[in-house]
């Protein structure tokens, strides 16, 4: 049985159990479909609260993929330079430590395959691992950063590793065909980059059981700004407001930008009429009942790769108007799945909900949208894509 060993850059973890969630679900469909896999997960991260020392293990041994969570001070000494390089060698030493227990769990045996879960320090410990034991290394990429929008904050080192990395990896499997051009672009080619998306629950994510009951807009995603542009979503839907009488939109998320757009809607007038209702952070079962009630899924993002909210409407036979921003279109190839706009086009975005909200009955199919996440995204699909390439690898 093979043994493997994943190395995330983001995870739910005892500050936000939601963070890096896209890579937890990816953790168990290889877990569940990826063939007879033995895996466990060694995460390491930056502590939001105080610590008794510098450093923290929590492992979580009840779940069907043993876990190792370390948490590291914020501020080792209060001096900002040292602190950088006394938290990197922590989170190395969170690393090793996390190795070794991950043996002592698997009877002193090694990993047969490092999964590296998004650059740069996962893979590059994955790099070394190799390196030192010979380990083959499979890498993962989600990360925005990567887009043409982003590109711009990386420094000529992290340029450079994305080439050295990526080039290493016995395997590249990015989460969209538009990430894997992206890092292509940086010098990040694979001969053997497989394209893996990103997973739905499609259990828990359904259409109604009563078709005719949905109305509505609903947004749903971490309130950042410069990335989703809820902004810009408000400002519409204020416009439509006259020629859209009942119109409603629900938004569900948090993050740092949450008390800024919670005074726009107030200014624009939608929150003490009822327009717009911010739901705060929502646990997946409630953002599937929203999903079950709502007519269109807004995304007016700036940039994107592939984003689970749109993937998990497909699974809930939800229509969406999404920016045709990065893997977005990949989503969305086709009319009858939903409608694509050019980012930051608040005139084509009210057209389009425009449309959505007039569209007879059938105009978008909620079966084949259904059919088409559970073939392409559900939890078995994703799972035996990465079992293929794991044995591929280990060349059985």
């Amino acid at each position: 049985m093979p043994r493997i060993l994943h190395l995330p850059k983001w995870y739910p973890h005892r500050y936000d159990n939601q963070d890096g969630d896209f890579v937890a679900r990816h953790v168990a469909a290889i877990a569940a479909n990826g063939g007879p896999v033995q895996a466990a997960v060694v995460f390491a991260t930056v502590a939001r609260g105080p610590l008794p020392t510098l450093l923290v293990e929590e492992a979580d041994l009840g779940g069907p993929v043993p876990t190792w969570r370390y948490y590291y001070r914020a501020r080792p000494t209060g001096l900002p330079p040292l602190d950088r390089l006394l938290k990197l060698g922590l989170w190395l030493l969170a690393q090793q430590r996390g190795l070794r227990a991950v043996r002592r769990h698997w009877g002193g045996a090694r990993p047969e395959v490092v999964h590296a879960h998004v650059l740069f320090r996962p893979a590059a410990w994955a790099w070394w691992l190799r390196w030192r034991h010979d380990t083959p290394y499979v890498l993962t990429e989600h990360w925005t950063i990567f887009q043409p929008a982003n590109v711009g904050r990386l420094g000529w080192l992290r340029r450079w590793l994305v080439g050295q990395l990526v080039r290493r990896a016995v395997a590249l499997t990015p989460v969209s065909a538009d990430l894997g051009r992206a890092l292509a672009a940086l010098g990040g080619v694979n001969a053997h980059t497989i394209v893996i998306p990103n997973v739905v629950d499609t259990e828990l994510f359904c259409p109604p059981t009563e078709p005719g009951s949905r109305g509505g807009l609903l947004h749903v995603a971490a309130f950042n700004e410069p990335a989703k542009n809820l902004g810009g979503l408000l400002r519409t839907v204020a416009q439509l407001v006259n020629s859209q009488p009942g119109l409603r939109l629900r938004v569900a998320g948090y993050g740092p930008a949450e008390a800024a757009l919670h005074r726009l809607a107030q200014e624009l007038g939608l929150l003490d009429t009822g327009i717009v209702t911010f739901l705060g952070k929502l646990p997946p079962a409630q953002v599937a009942a929203e999903m079950r009630r709502a007519a269109c899924l807004v995304l007016f993002s700036n940039y994107e790769n592939l984003p689970c909210v749109l993937i998990e409407a497909q699974a809930s036979g939800l229509p969406a108007v999404a920016t045709s921003v990065g893997g977005v279109p990949e989503l969305l190839p086709e009319p009858s799945l939903g409608l694509l706009v050019p980012p930051g086009d608040e005139v084509a975005l009210a057209q389009a909900l425009r449309e959505v909200l007039a569209a007879p009955a059938g105009r978008f199919d909620t079966a084949r949208l259904r059919a088409r996440a559970v073939s392409q995204y559900s939890y078995p699909a994703v799972g035996r894509a990465f079992g293929a390439a794991y044995a591929r690898i280990l060349g059985q």
